[in-house]
């Protein structure tokens, strides 16, 4: 049943959510390139549809659960607690037999209760109209615009109210259920006799002697594995998913502090890629909007910044928290210090997010728009958890330090240089700053970024698998060598530019060296998988480190075969360098963060994600990510090779339209995984419990007898 719903929730949120990945009205119908504003009509309405949408699926996920008891209380009861008496544990046997052996029945109260069904809500689908004149004028926006807010929110509030009625109903009825078994089995008629309870605890205390084997054994079922065949398929059609591991001893407040790193981080992903969805938006639709705020220039900004300095360094920041005590084997120095880390990055990304929407930014480079009094509390942040992370390894308990922590840690050291030569406003002028750009730009992806997962892949795959790193030695070479390559390739950006000749070939050299590093690590990662790949369908993680792995090496190489003058003259200052940087940070980085949260999560919560969620939420990305970066790598080259032959720029533009369609679906798909992976971290963090019908049924027995026994003595 729950899985079932799980499979509505999927397709109707796919069928709702169409209208963003596309249209536009015209006059004379749908169109991906209209000639007029879309406004915020229907960005609104699409938003409405979305709320309507969950409220009918909690709506339908009601009727089914009231369907499901109102046909349990037709069975007969016989018939309705037979699966209760299949595997009972020794303390319930021997509950049972004390109920049995006590003179003092209680004739128990049947629960009353008429669940009345739900009613269905329909959809009719209607054509779209045509957009008359009237929508286009500013003030009947805006009205609407007002109008559409509040609705929203009280559908939103509906659905949160829904939802919440839902679990309080459902475990009511457990708990109804609960005390009907319990009056059920209080009758002594319903309860077996003292030598079958005697029997089955028998099997239970079944143990192996030595002569199974020597013929002298009556061929007996006393363990009863006849007798307690069970066979539970949720999934037919999918591997079932291995549990979490029981979670390792952590502090409950670390544990606190990496849950609210790893929870900050998926909102900013949301929020970033938000973001992003608008703009690519916008691409299709250019005049969707006419306010300062929403502009592409601004927001492509934003939406830089949110996912490069909030969602994966606050992502890996959290992951640290949890891997450096871990392989360390000792306490992390300062909590207090984590918390105020935390505060910090978190306060710079929401000021600097509202400040670049305003206007205010350091107009000197991509990705450092945000100006330098905010990120330097965001540095501070970063500070603060390179000094917690250097005490904690030097508190360690174990001899060596492991390869995680020298990534991790000489991660956070680069960004530090990196971001205070970025930001000082030393040798930023002309030339200089385009240096001090190209420096500062890869750095940030290679030393930060990559550096730090590649420490968190070299103790999560490991642990995943179940098996040591296939080689120390090969990672060994990877951190050198790429500390000594990558420190020098900042300046291929800037082929043919004023920069120095031997400046470039320098980058370049850097580039091809970049090869050392990328196939140490990916032979090093693919041979840990070598004799386990069985165990990628069958975990939550593995998949997603899997596919990093394959764009690290696929879009490390991409990265070089770009360096070079010739394939630099034709994609450079094209879409392909957008791609080849969503191939790298979301194939690469995200990916890796997110086979990272399935890894951790459960770990620390002791919850599961929901197995579908999971799949929704890696096949939306992966192929969100496929039609976003191939459509515009093809798209990149063709502009690239028009610009060649002096064909005029707006040519180009005009070429791009399809290619930008396919890069907004393909965006949009990578908005709904994020929105999947939002919710699966809200099952994985959600405090619930779980009602036991059976558990709670045998502690109203047990609370019964004990009762009745104290009224015996007195």
């Amino acid at each position: 049943m729950k899985h079932t719903f799980s499979k509505q929730i999927l397709f109707v949120a796919l069928t709702f959510l169409l209208p963003l990945t596309a249209s536009a009205q015209t006059d004379s119908g749908v169109s991906f390139f209209p000639n007029k504003s879309i406004g915020f009509l229907g960005l609104m309405m699409s938003l409405i549809i979305i709320i309507v949408g969950l409220v009918f699926l909690l709506v339908l996920k009601l009727n089914t659960v009231a369907t499901h008891f109102l046909n349990d209380k037709n069975l007969a009861k016989k018939d309705k607690f037979k699966k209760y008496f299949n595997n009972l544990s020794a303390s319930e046997i021997e509950i049972l037999k004390r109920k049995q052996n006590q003179s003092n029945k209680i004739i128990s109260v049947l629960i009353l209760g008429v669940i009345s069904l739900l009613p269905q809500v329909t959809f009719a689908q209607t054509a779209p109209a045509n957009r008359a004149h009237l929508f286009s004028e500013p003030g009947v926006i805006i009205t609407l615009v007002l109008v559409f807010i509040p609705l929203f929110f009280a559908l939103l509030y509906l659905a949160i109210k829904v939802n919440k009625g839902f679990n309080q109903f459902f475990n009511s009825q457990k708990i109804k259920e609960a005390e009907e078994l319990a009056a059920y089995l209080s009758s002594p008629e319903n309860i077996p006799p003292i030598e079958k309870l005697e029997e089955l605890k028998q099997k239970l205390d079944y143990s192996l002697s030595s002569t199974e084997l020597s013929g002298t054994e009556i061929a007996e079922d006393k363990k009863g594995l006849l007798k307690s065949i069970s066979s539970e398929t949720n999934y037919r059609y999918f591997a079932i998913k291995r549990p979490p591991i029981k979670r390792p001893k952590i502090d409950p407040q670390l544990t606190k502090l990496i849950l609210w790193f790893l929870g900050t981080a998926v909102f900013w992903l949301f929020i970033g890629s938000s973001v992003g969805e608008y703009v690519g938006i916008k691409f299709i639709a250019p005049d969707a909007d006419t306010f300062s705020w929403l502009s592409i220039g601004r927001l492509r900004a934003v939406h830089t910044n949110l996912v490069f300095w909030a969602w994966a360094t606050i992502g890996i920041m959290g992951l640290g928290y949890y891997i450096v005590p871990m392989v360390s084997n000792a306490p992390l120095h300062s909590i207090k210090n984590g918390w105020t880390a935390l505060i910090c990055v978190n306060v710079a990304m929401l000021v600097g997010g509202i400040s670049l929407m305003a206007g205010i930014n350091n107009g000197g480079g991509e990705y450092r728009e945000i100006i330098w009094p905010i990120m330097a509390v965001w540095a501070y942040g970063l500070m603060l958890t390179v000094i917690n992370f250097i005490k904690t390894v030097a508190k360690r308990t174990t001899h060596e330090i492991y390869i995680s922590n020298w990534f991790i840690i000489a991660s956070y050291i680069f960004i530090l240089i990196v971001a205070i030569i970025a930001y000082i406003p030393m040798g930023q002028d002309g030339i200089g700053e385009t240096i001090v750009q190209g420096y500062y730009m890869h750095q940030a992806v290679g030393m930060w970024f990559m550096f730090s997962m590649l420490g968190v892949l070299y103790y999560l795959l490991p642990q995943q698998l179940n098996k040591p790193i296939y080689s120390y030695s090969l990672g060994v070479l990877a951190f050198w060598s790429q500390i000594l390559f990558y420190t020098v390739i900042g300046t291929h950006h800037f082929v043919f530019s004023a920069l120095p000749w031997w400046l470039q070939t320098v980058a370049i050299v850097g580039s091809v060296g970049m090869l050392i590093p990328v196939t140490a690590g990916t032979i090093n990662y693919l041979m840990t998988f070598r004799g386990s790949w069985g165990k990628i369908s069958n975990s939550y993680s593995l998949p997603f480190f899997f596919v990093g792995v394959i764009y690290y090496f696929t879009g490390s190489f991409q990265g070089t075969a770009e360096a070079f003058r010739s394939t630099n003259l034709i994609w450079h200052f094209t879409d392909f360098t957008i791609a080849h940087s969503h191939i790298t940070m979301y194939g690469i980085i995200t990916f890796l963060l997110f086979g990272s949260i399935y890894a951790i999560v459960p770990r620390l919560t002791g919850k599961e994600p929901p197995q579908l969620g999971v799949g929704a939420h890696f096949w939306l990305a992966l192929i969100g990510l496929q039609f976003y970066t191939i459509p515009l790598m093809i798209g990149g080259t063709l502009k690239g090779l028009m610009w060649a032959e002096g064909k005029p720029f707006i040519d180009s533009v005009v070429m791009m339209g399809p290619y930008w369609l396919w890069r907004a679906i393909g965006g949009t798909l990578m908005w709904l995984s994020h929105i999947v992976l939002a919710y699966n971290m809200y099952k994985m963090m959600k405090p619930t419990i779980e009602i036991d019908i059976k558990e709670k049924a045998f502690e109203l027995i047990n609370q019964n007898i004990d009762t009745n026994a104290v009224e015996t003595k007195i």
